[in-house]
This record gives structure tokens, sequence and C-alpha cells, in this order.
């Protein structure tokens, strides 16, 4: 039960994070039928400015406790994963939004090798440590050690997900995004300006990847130009399990994928006498990702998905 506890643990930390990703997936695909791929890299974008200010701040006030390091690390990601994620929106992705649905996908491949380069240019190509902010000491709970940086993970994770269901489904924006995903020209007609919506749903977007990213580098204390290779693709499987373009379908996709994992990796592991671990945990996402797409292409939630594949 220590094993299963602890695993548990991990493994809602770890669907956390790819929920919080696969929030961004989800919904862009619902109001512009397109795949995001280089929203993995926007993450690693987040992950890397918040720690160029975090080791600034730092050098300049060594007093500053760990989590006013981590909350300024986080409003300087923030913004700059928005203003990517606008830009790319505006150059890479708006002049092809009447072309064949082939040429954004490729495009969105060939923005996330540009972001990988250019990171890899301005921050180089070796792992980064990253520090240490909050309380390290471990936490038992039913025999599963946990520490604060996890719980944060959780917790935060948690009211950003309730806040993104309050906005989108109770304020005049979220009205204006679900109209502008069920129709644009529609909603155009109506008095929404569909450009100024799928500005902010990129804004929003970017704005969760940046804390995960955040987060992520934080909880695993590495940062590095390709980290947000394996998360995107991974948050992307979580997108397609709950059912992509559903927002509770993505938060469902990442916290049973982030147990999927952690329960695999943990299990198999014992059973194979570490053979198979958690080296191999990404093989289980796949066989997730194959299995939902062969049974159930529409994932758990069953979003609508046959007139936008």
């Amino acid at each position: 039960m220590d094993t299963f506890f602890q695993q548990i643990i991990n493994g809602l930390v770890l669907g956390s994070l790819y929920a919080l990703i696969a929030l961004g997936y989800t919904m862009v695909y619902g109001i512009l039928n397109l795949i995001n791929f280089a929203h993995g890299d926007v993450l690693m974008v987040g992950a890397l400015t918040a720690l160029t200010a975090i080791v600034a701040l730092q050098a300049q006030f060594p007093d500053l406790p760990g989590w006013l390091l981590m909350i300024a690390g986080m409003a300087v990601a923030i913004p700059t994963c928005v203003v990517t994620s606008l830009i790319i929106e505006r150059v890479a992705y708006r002049p092809l939004r009447g072309a064949p649905r082939l040429a954004p996908l490729i495009t969105a491949i060939g923005v996330s090798i540009v972001l990988q380069t250019v990171a890899m240019l301005v921050w180089g190509r070796n792992y980064m440590t990253f520090p240490t902010l909050l309380p390290s000491e471990p936490i038992h709970v039913f025999g599963a050690t946990v520490t604060v940086t996890k719980l944060v993970v959780i917790g935060l994770s948690a009211l950003i997900m309730a806040g993104l269901m309050t906005l989108v489904n109770r304020s005049k924006l979220g009205r204006a995004m679900r109209a502008t995903a069920e129709n644009q020209r529609v909603a155009g007609l109506m008095g929404v300006n569909p450009n100024f919506v799928i500005m902010v749903t990129f804004a929003i977007g970017a704005s969760l990847a940046a804390v995960a990213g955040v987060m992520l580098a934080a909880t695993y204390s590495v940062a590095h130009f390709y980290m947000g290779f394996m998360p995107g693709l991974k948050a992307f499987t979580a997108a397609v399990l709950g059912g992509i373009g559903n927002i509770p379908g993505a938060m469902l996709g990442g916290l049973l994928l982030g147990l999927i994992e952690a329960l695999g990796a943990g299990y198999i592991g014992q059973l194979t006498g570490g053979v198979l671990g958690s080296h191999y945990q990404d093989v289980f996402a796949f066989i997730v990702l194959c299995a939902v797409l062969i049974l159930r292409p529409s994932g758990l939630l069953g979003e609508r998905v046959s007139d936008r594949a």
C-alpha cells in the first residue's frame, strides 16, 4: 500500500502538469481545429525565462525567500510566453486559416523546431539546474513521501483549472469563446470579434504553459532547450484521451495519463525487477494513445471530432 499511495501522489503531480499543458492544446483546437505542436516549446521558453529571472534575482537579492522568487519567475515567464504565443499565432497560423488542414500542422512542427533552436542559441544545449525554492523536507502521508513543491503543483493546478472552467462557463468572454468555437462566421455576425477571441485563447494557453513549465522545472530541478517536447507530446495524448476540444476532457485525460504512467512505471518496474520501470514510462502514454485512437477516437468524454479530424 505504501507503494500504491506513493505512485498515486506521483501520478497526481504528473497528471496535474499534463492537464495544464493539455488545456492549451484543446482550447486552440476547439476554436481553430488546429493542433499547436509548438505549445510544448512555449512551456520550455517559460521555464528557461523564469530560471534566468530567478538566477538574476538571487544574485542581486540573496536574502529573498524561495516562494517569492518562484512567484517572480512566473511573473516574468507568463508575459514572455504570452507574447511568444501571440507572435506565433499572428505570423505562422493566421495567414493559414483558409489553407488545407495539413499546412498549419506542418507549420506548427516548423515553429517548434525554430523555438528549440533559438532557445539552444540563447541558453545553450546543456542541462541547467533549477534551484530548489520551496522547502525540500519530505512530508509523510499514509506511508508515502511528498514534498511542498509537489503539493503546490497539485493545489495550484486545481485552482487554475477551476478558475478556467468558471471563466469559460460563466463569463462574457467564455460565451464569446464558445460561440467562436461553434461557428466563427455566425459569432462575428452576433458582434463577437473572432480574431480577438483567438488571441485571448492563445494567451490563456500560453499562460498555463508558462505555469506548467516553471512547476515542471521546479519539480525535477532541471531545465533545458528540449524539455518541452516530451511533456507536450504527452499532453496532446491526454487531450486525445479526454476528448480533443473538450476542456473537462483535457483535465480528466491529463490526470488519468499521469496516474497510468506512475502506476505502470511503479508496479511493472517491480514485477520485472527494474528492467521495465521509470525509464520506460513513456511507453505507457503512447500505448494509451494507440488504444484510444483504435477503440474510442472521440475520447472519454465523447467530444464530436468526426468533422474536425
